[in-house]
Formats: C-alpha cells, structure tokens, sequence
C-alpha cells in the first residue's frame, strides 16, 4: 500500500504534531516520564469552568425550576457525553427533541475520547422534553430556564483530570512527576493548538482549509476523501485510495463507495454529492454543515499560530521574555484571559510589562490571521509570519477569500503561552491495566481555548 503522508512511527505524536506546526517545548532540557493517555475514555476527564467560575460537576443534578414566558427565552442544561464528540451528540439531541441545530447553543467543543459535562442551552421551553430524554451515553443534567443562552467562548476554561498510563518504573519517579508538575507551574506551556484542532489520525484540516480558501475545491476533496496517511487501517486507505481513482467514472466511484464506512459522516457527504453531480466539487462543500466548515478554515488559521509559535524558539527567541516588537497583553484581573489591553515592547512602558508577565498580569500575543489583521500591530511576529508565508508558498490573496467574510474572521490574537491552574498529582500507583508499570492520575484547569493535551506531551515527552 502505497501513502500519501507516512509517520514513520504511527504510535509516536511528534511527527503528527510536527506536521502540525507543534515543533519546540518549553521544557526541552527536562526529560519526560513517558507512557501513554486516553487509553480508556475514562482517563480523560473535562468539566467545563463557567463564566462564574464554576467547575460543573458529573453527577450534579440541580431541581429545575418553572418555565415563564414572559421572563424566560431559553432552557439551559448540564450534558455528560461520554465517548462522544460535541458536534455527534447536539446532531442527536435536534433529531430526538425535533429542533434545528441552530437552536441549540455551547460555549466550546470537548475531547471525544472523554467524559465531559459542559453547559448547553436551547431556545424555547423544552423542560419536560429534556426530562423524559433517553440516549446511550449522553446524559442531560441540572436542567433550567433562562433569560440568556450560552455564547461561543463564554465559559472561563476547563478542568481536566488525565491518567497517563503504562509508565516505566523507575526510581524517584513521583518526586520528578511532582518536580515537572511545578516547573509547568511556574514557567507555562507554549499555547499550541492541539491535534484536536486538526485530526489525531488525519492531521489534514488545516490543508483542506489552505486548499478551500485557495478555491481549489477538488485537491479539498481529495485530501478530505481520498488522500491516504498511515495513521489509518491499511483496509480504509486502500478504499480512500480506489475512490480516488475514479472520481471521474461514477459508476465505479458508486461501487467503491459501498464499501466506504457510513460512520464516516462528511466524506460520505462529499462523496455522494460527487456521484449524483459529477465534478461539482463545490456544490459538495456547500452540503456539509457551516460549523464543519468554520472549523476547517479555522484549522489552517490554528497551523500558522502554531508555526509562528514554533519557529520563533527555533530562531532562538523566548515565549517568556519579550523583545522589542512584541505586543504585550494585559490579562484580566479576576478570569486570567486576554483583553483589549496591549502595549508594544520597546518604549518607556517596559520596565512595567516586564513586571506584570513575571507576575503573570500579562502575557506577549501573537495574531491569528484573518482578513483585517494589521500585521504592524505585531512587529516581531510579522517578521516571522512572512517567512513563514515565503516558506510554504502560501499567497497573501487567500486573506480575501469569501469564506473569511461568510465566517466573520477578521482576525483575532492569542496568548503564546499559558499557565496551568492548580496542577497537581491526586493519585500515584501501579497501573492496573499495564503490570509491572506505573500510573499517575493528576488534576488542573486552563483557561479558555487552551489545550490539556499540550501539557501532557510537555510531562511525557514521548508521546
């Protein structure tokens, strides 16, 4: 079988991340402890931290109170997912309610291989419905009236309890799990995008983003659909592989695509679109849901953040200490998050950004791109940007692609760094799934839009 993309180690994220623009850590002197994690969705906890600051609990199930229509305009609710991807479960939820999707209201996407509780609200009164509600792990908890939905990055962060798995004994090793644990602490984490953002086993979106917002509709099929990575069973790409080959013969796509697992939702959407409309490869992504496609061109966004991220190490400059041009943030007294405060590092102010980052009251950004970025308002980071840009081949014209403007990304900016919030070990034993190796079980939160898995890979090294 012959792949389009191999990773020499199919087991080994490093090369996946690299090929994600997640290249540098911010520890590379500390030797990692190794093992593995999500093993079990059951080793990868997330509860969602709200606005307020509360950390929602699984097995909190608060009385509803009554619906008034004069006061209130939407039901809120805790949902437990457990194994499920966001987008799968709210699909469910509008097919078992008979609601529109647009109806239904989070505040962020959570790990599919998990057991999450995260707040969902929907338009309208649908208490009694939400009661009576029965579906194969997804539970719907604290059901409530309210005034105001839930927004798209309203909550604080995220709380997360993680079991890394099949550790190789060794000596002292608590104590030097504890003695990472506090230098994450205390220096931070490089605020990567994670392989969530792209595709754990295909860590493509950020290349079929490029190819959409370069109007080159069919590559974005092909690598959607038929291009191969080794990270995948040798069955499913030599499928992707025979579809591929007979894009332009609908008759063999048809047989090849009876074959093609259904559970794979948007590649089978592509591709019957292209075998009841040959060669429209645009009206094809027009059948996939906004959302996916919001999240697609987002990916491609995500992979320069982390490729600014990246080569500014590789260029031997700190995440942690500003030089002259960078835009230095000042962070929100009670959240912790990013404002509308920044100064540019390299005037009389110095002395003083300088003193907030080291008491964590501020932090340096780099931009996320979109079709109003000002790069002069990210001196240092546009320097890197563009060698970035020259190095891909990636044309400044792709920046006024209509789909910036249908999914209002005007550009944003994002914290380099992030600390984690009380981190610490709440369990250390022997692993009872792998014998004769180690288990550690450990706690922490994270601000908004901040990935878990960006501090484990700094805490394992090998994964």
């Amino acid at each position: 079988m012959k792949f389009n993309y191999i990773f020499e180690n199919n087991d080994n994220n490093i090369e996946i991340e690299h090929f994600t623009g997640i290249e540098i850590y911010s520890t590379p002197e500390i030797k990692g402890i190794g093992g593995i994690y999500k093993d079990s969705y059951k080793d990868f906890i997330v509860k969602e931290i709200t606005k307020f600051g509360q950390i929602l609990e699984i097995k909190e199930d608060r009385e509803s109170s009554s619906y008034s229509d004069k006061r209130d305009k939407f039901t809120t609710f805790n949902l437990i997912k457990i194994n499920k991807n966001t987008f799968g479960a709210l699909n469910r939820l509008s097919q078992d309610l008979k609601i529109p999707k647009a109806n239904i209201f989070y505040s962020g996407l959570k790990d599919k291989c998990s057991i999450s509780v995260q707040k969902i609200a929907i338009k309208g009164n649908h208490i009694n419905k939400l009661k009576k509600l029965k579906i194969r792990n997804i539970f719907i908890r604290s059901i409530s009236p309210s005034k105001k939905s839930v927004m798209l990055g309203s909550n604080r962060g995220n709380n997360f309890t993680i079991t890394i798995r099949d550790i190789k004994d060794q000596d002292n090793l608590e104590s030097r799990i504890k003695g990472i644990l506090n230098t994450l602490t205390q220096k931070g984490i490089p605020n990567f995008f994670g392989l969530q953002r792209f595709g754990t086993y295909r860590p493509n979106s950020h290349l079929i983003g490029r190819y959409l917002l370069e109007g080159n509709y069919r590559r974005a099929f092909e690598e959607f659909v038929t291009t191969t990575y080794s990270t995948e069973s040798i069955e499913l790409c030599k499928i992707r592989a025979k579809i591929g080959e007979s894009l332009d013969n609908p008759d063999l796509l048809e047989d090849y695509y009876r074959k093609f697992p259904r559970s794979l939702n948007y590649e089978c959407t592509l591709i019957e679109h292209i075998i009841t409309h040959h060669n429209d490869y645009v009206g094809a992504f027009k059948r996939l849901n906004p959302n996916i496609l919001n999240l697609i061109i987002n990916a491609f966004q995500s992979y320069l953040f982390n490729k600014m991220i990246s080569l500014r190490v590789l260029k031997g400059i700190s995440l942690f200490e500003p030089i002259e041009g960078d835009r230095i943030c000042i962070l929100d007294d009670t959240k912790g998050n990013i404002t509308n405060i920044s100064y540019i590092f390299g005037n009389s102010y110095d002395e003083y950004l300088e003193k907030a980052i080291r008491l964590d009251r501020a932090v340096i950004l780099a931009p996320i791109v979109g079709f109003s970025t000002d790069l002069n308002d990210f001196p240092l980071m546009k320097n890197i940007f563009h060698e970035i840009v020259k190095e891909e081949g990636i044309n400044l014209d792709i920046f006024k692609s209509e789909f910036f403007e249908r999914f209002n990304m005007k550009g944003s900016y994002r914290a380099i760094t992030t600390r984690p919030i009380g981190l610490k070990i709440i369990e250390f034993d022997d692993d009872d799934i792998f014998l004769e190796k180690k288990k550690v079980k450990i706690e922490f939160s994270l601000n908004k839009g901040s990935y878990a898995t960006m501090l484990i890979r700094e805490l394992m090294k090998s994964a």
